[in-house]
């Protein structure tokens, strides 16, 4: 007996991420936590640049002392992306954090926030950092030193103000975001 076989679609992801609205974590440090508060927009774009509406962002970040899991500092923020592929958080500054163990010169790494996107067409979901232009330890950061040069500002924030910070996560593309294989 000939079977014959037609190909199916495969299979992806979504677009389902807009149903994460009842599950926003817009504010990850309160107000009253210590620290500089700051204002984070992530975009989210395809990679003709295209900006991606239903997005899911998940970060989590020491508090401004370098502490993971202070009980009086949340860290931990989820927001889908609007229709122009944003999303904002309220958060603080991260401090500086204890550095790899496998690296003894490395006594801590720079500020930073780590990110976790979510999106229709990914198999799995992508992580990466964010750090802060300007800092100093960007310089002597054991992570971001693997990276090379030239694409290294694909992790670096931006100031927008006084108080607020813009990251751009692009997919794919020229400017593809360096993302993490963990």
């Amino acid at each position: 007996m000939n079977e014959i076989l037609i190909a199916t679609a495969s299979q992806t992801v979504g677009p389902f991420f807009h149903i994460a609205g009842n599950m926003d974590v817009a504010c990850v440090a309160a107000p009253n936590a210590p620290g500089e508060h700051i204002r984070l927009t992530c975009r989210v774009f395809d990679g003709d640049g295209v900006p991606i509406p239903d997005a899911l962002i998940e970060l989590w970040q020491a508090d401004c002392r370098g502490i993971y899991g202070d009980p009086a500092f949340g860290g931990f923020g989820r927001l889908a992306s609007d229709e122009n592929g944003v999303c904002v958080f309220e958060t603080v500054r991260p401090g500086r954090v204890a550095g790899p163990d496998s690296d003894p010169h490395a006594k801590t790494q720079a500020p930073h926030i780590n990110l976790i996107v979510f999106a229709r067409g990914l198999l799995k979901h992508l992580y990466t950092r964010i750090y802060f232009a300007g800092d100093p330890a960007n310089e002597h950061d054991a992570i971001l030193a693997m990276i090379p040069a030239e694409r290294r500002a694909t992790l670096i924030a931006q100031a927008a103000a006084l108080d607020a910070w813009n990251f751009e996560i692009h997919l794919c593309g020229g400017r593809e975001t360096v993302f993490f294989d963990i």
